[in-house]
């Protein structure tokens, strides 16, 4: 089964441009850590990459981080995932960006959807696509969190669960964070 073409958001499916033939896509997804600020320019560097077409699911609490106006590509939250479907025979918004996907990065990922993966949960648009992704595929993450939350031993072992479904860990870097602390 083709999966069907994904409306931009706010555009009525069957409305939206067709996929460039041969082109990479990438599924990036953002969540709520202070490091969401640098999203745009994440999706301007992926953006330069010959070839590769970019969508944004994001969650409602990285929405604090960033302004949308400066995503100049498609960018999804739980909002869309509704209003999309509307009846049994609909897309559903998850499975169609599974679908669309060749590779998902999620950056930053927080403690709180880092928790929430490893433990099965999916109550976002994010967190579902998450948990229905295609496991032939990439999945990178990314973690991006205050340093005393990195090193809480319940962090080790999310990750840990992470990489035990076959998700690969972009490790965190040293450097001074927004709050003060030094640290990963």
């Amino acid at each position: 089964m083709e999966p069907v073409s994904l409306p931009e958001p706010g555009i009525p499916a069957g409305s939206s441009s067709s996929v460039a033939q041969g082109a990479c896509h990438v599924l990036l997804g953002v969540t709520g850590s202070v490091a969401a600020l640098k999203l745009p320019l994440l999706v301007a560097e992926l953006l330069k990459i010959p070839g590769l077409e970019v969508k944004v699911v994001t969650t409602e609490r990285a929405k604090h981080f960033y302004n949308a106006q400066e995503i100049p590509v498609a960018l999804y939250g739980d909002e869309e995932e509704w209003q999309l479907w509307k009846g049994r025979s609909d897309p559903v918004l998850h499975i169609e960006l599974r679908r669309w996907a060749d590779l998902m990065l999620v950056a930053p990922l927080d403690a709180n959807t880092l928790a929430k993966v490893a433990n099965g949960l999916c109550d976002n648009l994010l967190t579902c696509v998450m948990r229905a992704w295609d496991l032939s595929k990439p999945l990178l993450f990314c973690p991006a969190m205050n340093t005393a939350m990195w090193e809480h031993p319940i962090t080790a072992r999310h990750v840990e669960q992470l990489k035990a479904f076959g998700y690969t860990e972009i490790p965190c870097v040293v450097k001074k964070l927004v709050c003060g602390d030094e640290g990963q």
